[in-house]
């Protein structure tokens, strides 16, 4: 039970991180120059995304908070399906990373009714985006890593399989 309270505690720490640093730049960036960190390369620029990744479907809020939630049922759904083995580890916890993006900016759109995006690549002029984003990005990433080079077709089988599931002993 403790591990739950120790991954419960983490994934909540995230989502505060998240949303402590969009305050940060609701106080310091909205409504001023951008703070420039290498000149020509990264810059902390406001920006309100009222759309989702790279400012599509822009002003549907209703939408985006929907399919978070869809979205949020079935990573925890998956979650529980997972092996409490300790291989599946990573796995598990990028599914809490890409939670913890969602929730972070799932609270953003009902709060604000829009996202708070401030880190600008100016060198290759890439989308501003915030650290919900991170999680999601680098997790979505990693998971593409893990299901092609660490996991084998039998260990997804234990999680994706929905007739009947092989438990381990020690379950």
């Amino acid at each position: 039970m403790h591990k739950y309270i120790k991954a419960g505690l983490g994934w909540l720490a995230l989502i505060l991180l998240d949303q402590g640093i969009k305050l940060w730049a609701l106080r310091n960036l909205r409504g001023k120059n951008p703070i420039v960190l290498i000149k020509g390369v990264l810059e902390f620029r406001y920006l309100e995304n009222r759309g989702a990744a790279f400012g599509i479907f822009q002003n549907r809020q209703w939408f985006f908070i929907l399919v978070t939630l869809i979205v949020l049922a079935g990573l925890f759904f998956l979650s529980g399906r997972i092996p409490r083995d300790r291989k599946y580890l990573p796995l598990k916890i990028c599914l809490y990373l890409i939670a913890a993006g969602a929730v972070g900016n799932l609270i953003d759109r009902v709060f604000r009714s829009y996202v708070v995006d401030f880190i600008y690549f100016k060198l290759i002029d890439f989308p501003i985006f915030n650290v919900a984003d991170i999680y999601v990005t680098v997790s979505a990433i990693l998971l593409v890593l893990l299901m092609l080079f660490f996991y084998k077709e039998e260990d997804l089988e234990q999680i994706f399989s929905f007739g009947k599931r092989k438990v381990k002993e020690d379950e």
